[in-house]
Order: structure tokens, then sequence, then C-alpha cells
């Protein structure tokens, strides 16, 4: 099976479009999606609706800390990602509200793990940012491979037998065997805001059969996307970021 594992989407209509159509090309069997629908950038309704039909038709979703602070009020974050949730809420209808909230922390799936962030507490939203926050997710968790989000930032963490942690950040889209003898994380880029210098929309594909995993990149319209955030009365460095990846 074939799954495409998308995260931080960011109510960015045109990343997300964009995704979509290039794991359709790719023959995806199956949807993950690990968290922030929304928050930041301007089209929320739509990418909340998407998701919606994307799961009646067979995809999984975990809630990322945007979504629950959308849901629930605003948490501890920064200016811009405050006012970027206030607005959100204000477009947000009850039944959108109630949709994020629902949505379930993790996901456990046959050998692998689904979730927004360091897994030993998923509602802290801690980030996984070097080895140590890496092992203690690893430490915390039984699968083989987990996969979260959170960082914006593409990565690959392993834990060996011997207990040494091996981080690495991915370069290209070759295949990257998830070998047996070792416990994987995927930190999947994002979909709507990436933050490792490439605007390019972030996803990737993990082939259960092989256990090869790749770290994918799809061009999308960043100035119609950051367009919009500006009309809608965002915060300009919202915009300005998407056209540099930072």
């Amino acid at each position: 099976m074939l799954i495409a594992i998308l995260s931080d989407i960011h109510a960015n209509r045109e990343a997300f479009e964009a995704c979509l159509d290039a794991v359709a090309r790719e023959g995806a069997d199956r949807l993950v999606l690990l968290g922030d629908i929304v928050g930041y950038g301007a089209d929320p309704e739509w990418c909340i609706d998407t998701v919606r039909r994307l799961i009646e038709d067979g995809a999984v979703a975990v809630r990322g800390n945007h979504d629950d602070a959308a849901s629930k009020g605003t948490q501890s974050m920064t200016s811009n990602a405050r006012i970027a949730i206030e607005w959100t809420r204000n477009r947000l209808d009850g039944e959108a509200r109630a949709f994020l909230g629902a949505l379930p922390m993790r996901i456990d799936d046959e050998d692998r793990l689904y979730v927004h962030a360091e897994a030993s507490a998923p509602a802290a939203w801690r980030y996984v940012l070097d080895p140590e926050d890496a092992r203690r997710h690893l430490s915390a968790c039984s699968a083989l491979a987990s996969f979260c989000g959170h960082t914006h930032r593409p990565a690959l963490h392993c834990l060996s037998a011997m207990g040494r942690v091996t981080s690495f950040t991915p370069a290209g889209s070759d295949p990257i065997p998830l070998t047996l003898q070792r416990q994987w994380l995927a930190v999947i880029g994002s979909v709507g805001q990436p933050r490792d210098g490439n605007p390019a929309a972030a996803y990737a594909l993990y082939d259960t059969r092989t256990r090869a995993l790749r770290f994918c990149r799809v061009p999308y319209d960043t100035d119609a996307a950051a367009r919009k955030i500006i009309e809608a009365g965002l915060p300009e460095a919202l915009a300005i970021r998407l056209t540099g990846g930072h």
C-alpha cells in the first residue's frame, strides 16, 4: 500500500491542491493528514471541507495545535499565529470548530504511528528538532515507523538496537528504506508553510510493502496564496514567508 502523508496545511488552498494532485498522480492508496489544517493561511473553510470529504473517502487525520486552538481558543502562540487563529475562529462556524476539536491526537495503525507533535506528550505540542527530541518520542512509542509534523522542516531520525539516535535532513526524493533493525521517526515538512528554505509544498510517500519512504516537494502558486493573506488583513509576514520558505 502506498500511503501519502501530508502535514501542516495551514489553510493554504493552493499548496494543498498541488499536493493532492501530486499524490493522485503517484497513485497513492491512502491519505494521512498530520494536523494543522488551519492557521496562518486565508482558506480555512475550504481546507476543512476538503479534509472532511477526504476522511469520508478513507483518509485519516490527527489534530494539530492550530486546529486545537481554532476549536477551543488560543494557546501560547506567537503574536502572528494568535492573530491568525482569532481571524480563523471568526470565520468558522460551530460545526467546523467541533470537527477540528474532535480529531484524534494520535492514530496507531499496525506498525505505524501518526501524530502531530512529539509523541511522549502529544498535547504538550513539543517540537522534534534534534536527536534528543527524537529519542524522547521513540522511547514513548512502540511503532517501528512513526510520522509527525509541527516543525515545518523535513527530517528523519532512527534509533538503533544499541540505543543510538541518528538524525539527518533528507535531500531529494529518492526512496529511503526504513529497515526493520531500527525504529524510525519521519518528520514531514509542511504543505502550506515550509520553513526549510524551499518554498515548494512538502509531503511524503511511504510504501508499506517495501518500507521505503520518499520525501517529496511540489511547487505551487505562492504569489496567489500570499496575496490572499494580505487581502484578508492577516499579518504581512505570513505572506512574505511563503515565497522564501522561511
